[in-house]
């Protein structure tokens, strides 16, 4: 299929990304990304303030600055109180309000299935456009968020969770990546990604395709919330995590010595996770050091880019 398109076109539908990313002059460029999704908790708000979360990231991802944005709404208005509605608007509009992002319109069609998100329009220099595709050997792989997240949420559906841990996972998707997306634009930052329902390796491994390069990961470094191994301990892995798994495990070398749950969880769909960040080497310590700083406790060097094995990715 040929898709249409000129000259501008910075990122487009040639080659997976977060999001396309259309020049406008010498010095801006638009970031243009979707997203919605159906609830994955049950408080009204905190679903509005998920998803507008989530499709903020993309931009983040890219490097850029959303500016404005677009809600995209189903509603089963026959069955479903109109109220619940408005406190979902009203979470994706404090959100927004958060990412100093402003609402200009939207879509919204009656439908059987409950459904929300946005579309989001950014801005970036043509010249700091992040993408997926630019790792280097000996780059350091940054990761913002902890993993688990699908795995906590199909408990979650199950009734099994706490209410604090509901309340923890919760305020953690509904986190922006902002101040990790204006921290490591101080950085000389290779490549970027947000890892969302692909899970970890699925993300890092659209980004190792096509590189020529391999990448190596320590799994005891990687932050995972120690409730989602407890889970998948107990069975509750979502649909998504086999999904992922099967698409993408010929690209994946595990050790031995990598327990069986935890590859569950870097395989786990994610919904508004952190950043995957690949920095050079000797700027890695140093943008660690200033997340954290920045109230970033999570985040953890995870693995580095290397020569081999050639587009693969080795978890030992």
């Amino acid at each position: 299929m040929v898709f249409p398109t000129d000259e501008n076109v910075i990122v487009g539908l040639d080659r997976a990304d977060d999001a396309g990313v259309y020049r406008i002059s010498d010095d801006l460029a638009l970031i243009q990304t979707v997203d919605f999704f159906t609830p994955i908790v049950d408080d009204p708000y905190w679903f509005g303030q998920i998803a507008a979360a989530n499709a903020l990231s993309d931009v983040y991802a890219m490097g850029g600055t959303p500016k404005t944005a677009m809600n995209l709404v189903g509603f089963p208005i026959k069955s479903m109180d109109i109220g619940i509605l408005r406190q979902i608007i009203q979470g994706g509009v404090d959100k927004l309000t958060e990412a100093s992002t402003v609402l200009i319109g939207g879509h919204s069609i009656e439908d059987k299935e409950l459904k929300y998100g946005l579309s989001v329009t950014g801005f970036v220099h043509p010249a700091r456009v992040l993408t997926k595709k630019n790792l280097q050997a000996g780059d350091q792989l940054i990761l913002t968020k902890p993993l688990g997240t699908g795995i906590i949420n199909t408990a979650i559906k199950g009734g099994l969770a706490s209410d604090e841990l509901i309340d923890t996972v919760t305020r953690l998707m509904a986190t922006l990546n902002r101040d990790a997306a204006e921290v490591m634009m101080n950085f000389p930052v290779h490549a970027c990604t947000d890892v969302t329902g692909f899970g970890l390796l699925g993300h890092l491994a659209e980004m190792v395709a096509g590189s020529g390069l391999g990448v190596h990961i320590q799994a005891n470094r990687v932050p995972i919330l120690k409730e989602a191994l407890e889970y998948a301990a107990m069975g509750l892995i979502p649909a998504g995590m086999y999904k992922n798994r099967k698409f993408r495990e010929y690209m994946v070398d595990f050790s031995t010595s990598v327990d069986i749950l935890i590859q569950d969880v870097l395989f786990d769909p994610q919904t508004s996770g952190g950043l995957l960040i690949c920095v050079a080497q000797d700027s890695s310590k140093d943008l660690l050091y200033r997340l954290k700083e920045k109230g970033i406790l999570w985040a953890e060097i995870i693995g580095e880019v290397r020569t081999e094995p050639k587009e693969k990715i080795k978890i030992i």
